[in-house]
């Protein structure tokens, strides 16, 4: 297995097809195999470079808490190993804090930026009610077992449609991320990456562009964070995708359809002949 190195942090990646690269960046207790649905999508047309956050998967585990800046530090680690000197940067949910901390600090970097299920942070934050489901989970599911945590946020985490019409779907995404389930550490220190982002001032100095990806069914970071962020960063586009929550790349195939052909957009090169972007 290929690994980067932050300082005295390994970080496992993993790289997929051939053409302009695009780095993702996944979510809270994600790691590579939790991009299942996005991968193959993704590698039709592009070099996907995937990797496993620090404490998760085949990555270090660190003692201490740290930050979407830190995490962003290991992300472009990711990149110089890759040998890309530039890439598409796609997030999710904490990936996506780090994307944008990737972006403003590494402007150079980034050739288009795609934000899934983001916030600006800070004051600008719209979180969960605190009288919420949502909220109540958020804090249990630090003391839950992977697997019952997993379970326990579906009704949060997916959309009421693929509840009801493709549990097929939800199965074979919770089978995925449970290969290598996060330690109850590594939720609290990403947690801790998640509750001290703060981009809204910088968000105006976005330089990429900028697709902002949201399901409407979002509870766990509701969609009006989409919102700030496609008001706040120059230029940046909004797709809002209905019978979609927090998993909209489950809920919803046509997203990642939909991205690729946003950052094919953005590249050097044009889609293969016969691809569809939605």
């Amino acid at each position: 297995m290929p690994f980067a190195s932050n300082g005295t942090v390994e970080l496992h990646w993993e790289s997929f097809g051939d053409g302009p690269a695009v780095l993702l960046i996944a979510g809270q207790g994600m790691t590579v195999d939790a991009w299942s649905a996005t991968i193959p999508v993704l590698a039709r047309s592009f070099r996907v470079i995937a990797f496993d956050n620090r404490d998760t998967g085949g990555s270090s585990r660190v003692p201490w808490p740290y930050t979407a800046a830190q995490l962003a530090q290991d992300a472009v680690a990711v990149l110089d190993a890759a040998g890309e000197q530039r890439a598409h940067v796609y997030g999710i949910s904490l990936g996506s804090l780090v994307a944008q901390e990737v972006a403003l600090r590494h402007p150079d970097r980034v050739q288009a930026l795609v934000l899934g299920a983001s916030s600006a942070g800070g004051f600008a934050a719209y979180k969960p009610s605190a009288a919420s489901f949502a909220q109540t989970f958020l804090v249990r599911a630090g003391a839950m077992g992977p697997e019952e945590a997993a379970w326990a946020a579906v009704p949060y985490t997916y959309a009421e449609k693929t509840r009801r019409s493709h549990p097929e779907r939800i199965a074979a995404d919770i089978a995925h991320r449970l290969s290598s389930p996060p330690e109850p550490l590594a939720y609290l220190h990403q947690a801790t990456a998640v509750a001290t982002h703060d981009a809204y001032e910088r968000l105006n100095q976005m330089a990429a562009p900028t697709l902002v990806v949201h399901g409407e069914e979002d509870v766990f970071v509701p969609p009006a964070n989409a919102l700030v962020l496609a008001e706040r960063i120059p230029g940046a586009q909004l797709r809002l995708w209905p019978d979609a929550a927090h998993m909209y790349n489950i809920d919803e195939p046509r997203a990642e359809r939909d991205i690729a052909g946003f950052l094919l957009h953005h590249s050097a090169v044009r889609p293969a002949r016969g691809f569809a972007a939605a």
